[in-house]
């Protein structure tokens, strides 16, 4: 198993979209939770993450230069019980709703696909991390760009290992259309310390120009108290 470095993925990517970082705190005492948002049209950089009573949402920074917020105002985080979500879309919505319903959230991502903004057919990427540490990641996305057909991959880790953590992005690289994210999450290693040290080192990391926001939560395993950053290049 390839374990990489996840400053160097990052720095080296001018594009990942949206990426989702689960893992575990080296010391096994906490898990971690890191999701940011890129963009490259107007429309996407205008936007801000804002705490709310169970998570986050993204909304306008500047409300008079919002075109269309169908695929990018949305819910990126809520608590579900002992259950934290995170997803780059409105399936979060989907996911708490299976689970209010007692389904798993591979049921509930079985009636989504990915989102409908051709030529990109972006990956819808989700994340589920439980009360004990295990978490789940998924990847909704088409068959390299053909909208009739979608295809649904589900990863599931047990036993989170100390200091390890697994990356997804929606895009491979910054090309046009951009190409879905392929493979399986990479193995990272987790970067230490407090919430405000990790987001200080992935928002250094993201590319100056494409970066919009950052999102990081460290979840202490044993009281369940929790530690939260946001990063907004408008403040």
């Amino acid at each position: 198993m390839e374990v990489m470095n996840l400053k160097n993925i990052l720095a080296e990517n001018t594009y990942p979209g949206r990426g989702i970082v689960l893992g575990r705190s080296a010391d096994n005492g906490k898990a971690v939770i890191a999701y940011f948002i890129m963009g490259r049209s107007e429309n996407s950089r205008n936007r801000i993450f804002e705490l709310t009573d169970d998570g986050i949402r993204t909304k306008a920074f500047d409300e008079s230069k919002m075109v269309d917020p169908s695929l990018i105002i949305y819910h990126p985080v809520r608590v579900v019980g002992d259950d934290t979500i995170v997803t780059n879309g409105d399936q979060t919505d989907t996911i708490r709703d299976g689970l209010l319903a007692g389904k798993s959230y591979i049921e509930a991502l079985r009636t989504r696909c990915f989102e409908p903004d051709p030529p990109n057919y972006t990956p819808r990427i989700s994340g589920v991390v439980h009360k004990d540490g295990a978490y789940d990641l998924s990847i909704l996305k088409s068959f390299d760009g053909n909208p009739n057909c979608n295809k649904r991959f589900f990863f599931e880790y047990d036993n989170p290992q100390p200091g390890i953590g697994h990356f997804i992005h929606t895009y491979n690289e910054n090309l046009n259309p951009l190409p879905a994210f392929e493979g399986e999450p990479r193995t990272v290693e987790m970067i230490e310390g407090t919430a405000q040290e990790i987001a200080d080192v992935i928002w250094t990391n993201l590319n100056a120009d494409n970066k919009v926001s950052l999102f990081v939560r460290t979840i202490d395993l044993k009281t369940g108290e929790t530690e939260t950053v946001i990063v907004n290049k408008h403040e």
